[in-house]
């Protein structure tokens, strides 16, 4: 059995899935609970509590891979980049393997999404796999054969804080980014974004799936609103296909509901990548709000086995 933990701001999901020849995948059991917010102990102490309810329901006893709003520091061994503050700072991967009695493997949420639809959702049949969240943020993650990119400094795939290529005029020099510069990607593509972009048209806030409905219902704004944004996310994915060429692009997260996406994105794309026959598939996650914590299961291979600290 493997178990998966998807860490998240509001809420820490726990999946266990069966890990054998004929059942690998098969979900077990799930369960979750509120996030202690602001409480770091609380939340060591939440993540052991839901494996040991995860093991005792099943009866099994299984790995544990994390899945995390930021990533591991490979020169401080300190959780970085964080939207769950609390967590910046800390050990994160140390301390919950004291809590835990054993080896665990921790990667960043967008990355676990990406290897969840890469090993068996929407992009199992592509060797490289860029996986998106769109939503309150905008992360990235690099797949390459079913097994997680993280890069030198584990940012690979944070296309997020990249400027928006191809800025018009108005779009500069963008808005102001938590991470301390202006007109990243995230700016523009966030939910916060395309609510922006309606208030500013209509001095009306509307959240994001509000904005789809009214263009639906033919409001000329909120459809001026979403091609602009169908726009951007073309640009910024033809700078990933120009720079990695996928197999396949998957997009997560609140914001891959649109379904106005999928259709508009292939020509748009042919309009900025290098190549102008570039036929790169943009699918939706199978998995949807599942994808970061069964990729969280995933990050132990077939074979791996639960590893103790002592052994």
């Amino acid at each position: 059995m493997r178990i998966g933990i998807d860490l998240g701001g509001t809420k820490i999901e726990a999946i266990a899935l069966a890990d054998t020849a004929t059942g690998a995948g098969a979900t077990l059991l799930r369960h979750r609970v509120p996030t202690p917010v602001g409480d770091y102990a609380g939340i060591l102490n939440a993540v052991a509590e839901l494996v040991a309810l995860t093991e005792n329901e099943t009866g099994q006893t299984g790995t544990v891979g994390i899945a995390t709003p930021g990533a591991i520091s490979p020169s401080t061994s300190l959780l970085k980049n964080s939207n769950s503050t609390v967590l910046n700072g800390k050990p994160l991967d140390h301390d919950l393997e004291a809590r835990l009695g054993r080896r665990i493997r921790m990667e960043n949420d967008a990355n676990c999404l990406a290897l969840s639809e890469a090993v068996d959702g929407a992009a199992a049949n592509a060797r490289v796999v860029f996986g998106v969240i769109l939503g309150t943020g905008v992360g990235g993650g690099v797949v390459v054969n079913r097994q997680v990119h993280d890069g030198r400094n584990r940012i690979a795939g944070e296309w997020g804080h990249n400027p928006l290529p191809w800025a018009r005029a108005d779009e500069l020099p963008g808005p102001g980014c938590y991470c301390g510069k202006l007109g990243c990607i995230e700016t523009f593509l966030s939910g916060a974004g395309l609510t922006r972009d309606y208030r500013v048209r209509s001095d009306q806030q509307r959240t994001a799936v509000a904005i789809a409905e009214a263009a639906a219902a033919g409001d000329p704004l909120a459809n001026e609103c979403l091609e602009l944004y169908q726009d951007r996310l073309a640009r910024s994915l033809a700078s990933i296909i120009n720079v990695l060429d996928p197999d396949a692009i998957v997009l997560g997260g609140g914001l891959s509901n649109l379904t106005c996406l999928y259709p508009a994105l292939p020509a748009l794309l042919k309009s900025y990548t290098f190549s102008a026959d570039a036929g790169t598939p943009i699918v939706r996650a199978m998995h949807g709000d599942s994808s970061g914590v069964r990729g969280a299961a995933w990050l132990w291979p077939i074979s791996g086995i639960c590893t103790t600290l002592s052994g």
